[in-house]
C-alpha cells in the first residue's frame, strides 16, 4: 500500500485537545503526525469499538455485519460467538472466524464459556473445558466470553474454574455476566478473575461492581437498553467503562451503531474526551486489541467525521484502507456459506395443549427494553381440560419447542406481548436457540412454529390467515443476504407483529430472551418453566 497524507482536525483523546494535523500513512500504519498551522475541514479520531456483541443477533453473518457497521464508524468488535456455538459447537466458532476474515472490520472473538448456558435446556452442542482451552490458545481468540454460570462461579465449581484458568494461562481477560449481583456475592464473583459486566440495570449495581475493580459496559441494544440508568456514571468512571450493543437487530443496525451512543452522550453534555475514551480506547486496552489509537506506528484505523456535534461519519479507514465513505461500503465483497443444525418434525395442535388441574398459573411478565422478567399469577379459564389464553388481560400461551429432536413442547403463559390474534415464532432463542413462540391459541402457535420448521430456522408471523417467514438458513440464526434486505424484511415482520396488537419496541428481540434462563426471573426452556433467581424449575400451576 503506497504512502499517502490526510489533513484534518485531529482529536487527541489522551491529551484532551484538538489541532490541525497532517497524517502520513504507509503500509497500513501511521508513520507521522504533524501539527500544521492552517484551517482544516473534518475531524479525525480513532474508530468506534463495540465492546460486547453477539454478531448472530444481527441476523447477519460477520461479513455482512461488517458492511453495515463500517459505514457507521465501527472499526472493531469484541464478539462473543456463543449463539452459534450453542447450535454447532466448535464448528460454529470456526464458521464465524472464517467468514469474518473476508472483510476489513476487526472482529475479536471470544471463547464461549457456557455451552450449553445451563443444564436445564437442550442445546445443539457442548463445549468442555478442553475445547475452551484449545480456543484460548488461538491468536484470533482474545478473551473468555461472558461467564453466565454465576452460581458455578460463586460455588467455585471445578469445571467453571477450569475454563477461567484457561484464560489466565494465556493472559486473556474473562468477561462477566452477573445481573443483580451486589455486595459480597459480587466481590466473590469478581475475585474469581472476572473483569467486566454488561448486565447492570441500575447505577447502584454498577457502582458496587466498579468499587471492586470491575469494568462496566453500558449496553444499548435492540431489547436491553441500560444507557439511561448507567450514563450518569460516565462523569466519574469513564476510565473504567465502555459502550456495547450486546444484541442488535438488523433494522436498528441500519440506523446506526456505537456512533449513536457517542452522539447521544455528547448531546446530553458529557465530556467529549470521556465519551471517546469509552468508545474508542478502553476496549483496545482492556482486551489488548490490535486496533489503532491514532498514534505513530499504530495501525491506521480511524474515522473522519463532519464535526463534533453531529458526528456524521464521512470516512472509515482500517489498516490504512478507505473501507467506507459517505454511507457506502467500499471494502472487499464476501460470500457467506450455509451451515445448520436443525432436526425437527412439524407440530400438531395437540402439542400445545396445557392441561388444567388447579386454579392459578404462574405468568412470565415480559418487560419492554429489559432482559429481566417478573413473575405474576393469573386465574384462567379451562376448556376441555386445557387452559386458555385471556386476551382481555393479555395473558397468552408461550411455548419453547426443541429444534434438535422431536419432543413435547414446553408450555407456559406470558404477559405484555399484546397479541389479539395470530402468533409469532423464532428459532433465535437465547441461548440454546430452540423455537420460541407466543400466540393466542394452539392453532396459531402451530402455524407460526411450523413456518419456522419448514424453513429450518427463521422468524415467523401467523396473522390469522397466512404465515409470513423470514428464513435464517445459517444455524437458524443468520441470513446469508445483505443487511438492507434482511433489515427491511425484519422490519416488515415486526410491523406485522405490532398490527396483531404487540406494543413492544422489538417483539422478536424480546421473544428471543424469554428462554434465557440465566437472566431472572421467570423464563421458559424446552424442558419447562424456570426460576432464574433460584436456578430451578417451578410448576406452571401454583
Amino acid at each position: 500500500m503506497s504512502e499517502f497524507q490526510l489533513q484534518h482536525n485531529l482529536v487527541d483523546i489522551r491529551e484532551k485537545r484538538v489541532f490541525a494535523a497532517q497524517l502520513t500513512i504507509n503500509k497500513g500504519k501511521i508513520t507521522q503526525i504533524e501539527e500544521i498551522n492552517k484551517p482544516c475541514e473534518g475531524y479525525i479520531l480513532p474508530g468506534f469499538i463495540d465492546a460486547h456483541i453477539h454478531i448472530e443477533s444481527s441476523m447477519l453473518t460477520p461479513s455482512y455485519f461488517a458492511r453495515e457497521t463500517l459505514v457507521h464508524g465501527t472499526v472493531a468488535t469484541v464478539s462473543d460467538p456463543h449463539e452459534i456455538a450453542n447450535v454447532l459447537g466448535l464448528a460454529g466458532v470456526e464458521y464465524m472466524i472464517d467468514d469474518a476474515k473476508q472483510v476489513p472490520l476487526k472482529f475479536n472473538f471470544g471463547a464461549p464459556s457456557c455451552v450449553p448456558a445451563t443444564p436445564f435446556e437442550t442445546s445443539g452442542a457442548e463445549l468442555e473445558a478442553k475445547d475452551v482451552e484449545s480456543l484460548m490458545a488461538r491468536p484470533e481468540i482474545k478473551y473468555l466470553s461472558e461467564m453466565m454460570n454465576w452460581p458455578g462461579v460463586l460455588n467455585r465449581d471445578a469445571l467453571v474454574m477450569d475454563k477461567i484458568k484457561a484464560a489466565e494461562k494465556y493472559n486473556k481477560p474473562v468477561d462477566g455476566h452477573a445481573p443483580g449481583l451486589k455486595g459480597d456475592q459480587a466481590k466473590h464473583y469478581i475475585d474469581a478473575g472476572i473483569s467486566t459486566d454488561h448486565e447492570c440495570f441500575t447505577a447502584e449495581e454498577a457502582k458496587d461492581k466498579l468499587k471492586h475493580g470491575m469494568k462496566i459496559l453500558i449496553r444499548e441494544g435492540s431489547a436491553a437498553k441500560n444507557y439511561t440508568a448507567l450514563s450518569p456514571l460516565i462523569e466519574e468512571h469513564a476510565n473504567n467503562m465502555m459502550f456495547c450493543s450486546d444484541d442488535k437487530h438488523p433494522d436498528d443496525l441500519l440506523q446506526g451503531h456505537i456512533n449513536l451512543l457517542v452522539k447521544r452522550a455528547l448531546s446530553e453534555g458529557y465530556n467529549i474526551y470521556d465519551v471517546l475514551q469509552m468508545a474508542c480506547i478502553n476496549p483496545i486496552e482492556h482486551y489488548k486489541l490490535d486496533v489503532g489509537q491514532l498514534r505513530i506506528d499504530d495501525p491506521a484505523d480511524f474515522i473522519v467525521v463532519n464535526n463534533l456535534t453531529d458526528f456524521s461519519v464521512l470516512q472509515t479507514y482500517v489498516d490504512g484502507e478507505l473501507v467506507a465513505e459517505k454511507g457506502e461500503y467500499l471494502g472487499a465483497k464476501a460470500t457467506s456459506k450455509i451451515i445448520n443444525n436443525f432436526n425437527r418434525s412439524e407440530t400438531v395442535l395437540s402439542d400445545f395443549d396445557i392441561p388444567a388441574n388447579g386454579k392459578v398459573v404462574r405468568v412470565i411478565e415480559a418487560l419492554d427494553g429489559e432482559l429481566i422478567t417478573r413473575e405474576l399469577e393469573a386465574e384462567l379459564k379451562a376448556v376441555n381440560g386445557n387452559w386458555q389464553a385471556d386476551l382481555a388481560n393479555d395473558v397468552l400461551p408461550i411455548t419453547v419447542v426443541n429444534r434438535y429432536q422431536d419432543a413435547k413442547p414446553a408450555m407456559g403463559f406470558i404477559k405484555n406481548f399484546g397479541l389479539k390474534k395470530g402468533a409469532i415464532a423464532s428459532s433465535v432463542g437465547h441461548d440454546s436457540h430452540n423455537i420460541t413462540a407466543v400466540g393466542v391459541d394452539s392453532e396459531s402457535l402451530a402455524k407460526a412454529v411450523n413456518g419456522v420448521i419448514q424453513h429450518q430456522g427463521g422468524l415467523a408471523v401467523y396473522d390469522g390467515e397466512k404465515t409470513h417467514v423470514l428464513p435464517l438458513p445459517v444455524a437458524g440464526l443468520m441470513s446469508n443476504l445483505p443487511a438492507e434486505q434482511i433489515g427491511n424484511e425484519y422490519a416488515q415482520l415486526s410491523k406485522l407483529a405490532k398490527e396483531l396488537g404487540s406494543e413492544l419496541h422489538a417483539p422478536f428481540m424480546t421473544l428471543s430472551f424469554m428462554a434465557l434462563l440465566v437472566i431472572p426471573q421467570l423464563k421458559l426452556s424446552d424442558l419447562g418453566l424456570f426460576d432464574g433467581s433460584t436456578f430451578q424449575f417451578v410448576d406452571l400451576e401454583k
